[in-house]
């Protein structure tokens, strides 16, 4: 199955001068997630949660294991129908 939905994201990079801590903010406007419902299995190995064939559940798993293991954080903020916002501070 094709999908023709035009999914724009935008990626803005910040330093924080006070923390010595990077900012990197991926949003896009896709179909969003449902935090309420997710947000406990959201980094877990093979959770995907859309109904996209192509999905495997390792993009944010692996992410999230990257980002800890160099010190840093991730944050998540969605809404569906609007789409996700990423944000991840790192050294």
């Amino acid at each position: 199955m094709l999908y023709a939905t035009v999914i724009q994201i935008e990626i803005l990079s910040l330093h924080y001068h006070l923390t010595k801590m990077k900012k990197l903010s991926i949003k896009d406007n896709g179909i969003g997630i449902d935090l309420k419902r997710n947000k406990e299995d959201l980094f877990g190995m093979y959770k995907t949660f859309n109904n996209n064939p192509d999905a495997k559940g390792l993009g944010l798993f692996l992410t999230k294991n990257q980002i800890d293991a160099m010190g840093g954080k991730i944050e998540t903020e969605s809404e569906l129908g609007i789409g996700t916002n990423f944000i991840i501070y790192f050294k």
